[in-house]
């Protein structure tokens, strides 16, 4: 069984700082980057948005994988929102500092049988989030629709570089 794999994608630039993005999945769009003004347009998300996104989606999706593929609950369609916090390092550069990340479920935890396992586990399982942990710190909080916390959690990670 092997033990690693890859994937590739490719950048070309459009003009000024806009970038198309191709996938090497047959069927998936392009996206267009774009850093905002007053460096860039704005026509596309930039690629710090892109982790927060990355980290969101992945969380999300280990949820949804725990929850419905792992002990086939139907959960309804999760919400999720990251929030990522720049700061400036010692240096003066901009740096992601940290991701707060809060999935809402569709429904009142007791409506959903093993919210609380797979809260303790599926974190432990998204590629992105532990990928890049070791230098940003993700806090996660996973509320039911009544607003009710059923998961939390909080990572360090080391001092910005």
């Amino acid at each position: 069984m092997s033990t690693s794999s890859s994937f590739t994608v490719e950048l070309e630039q459009q003009q000024g700082y806009e970038f198309r993005v191709k996938f090497d999945a047959p069927g998936v769009q392009e996206l267009l980057l774009d850093e905002p003004a007053p460096l860039g347009g704005g026509r596309g998300p930039n690629a710090a948005r892109l982790v927060a996104a990355a980290v969101a989606n992945c969380l999300s999706a280990s949820l949804v994988f725990c929850l419905a593929g792992k002990f086939r609950q139907k959960p309804g369609p999760l919400r999720t929102q990251a929030t990522a916090h720049l700061e400036r390092n010692e240096r003066g550069r901009y740096r992601i500092a940290r991701i707060d990340v809060k999935i809402t479920l569709a429904e009142r935890a007791d409506a959903v049988q093993h919210v609380e396992r797979c809260g303790e586990q599926f974190e432990d399982f998204c590629i992105v989030t532990e990928s890049i942990r070791g230098g940003i710190p993700v806090s996660v909080e996973v509320v039911d629709s009544a607003g009710l916390t059923v998961h939390r959690s909080e990572e360090s990670a080391p001092a910005l570089a």
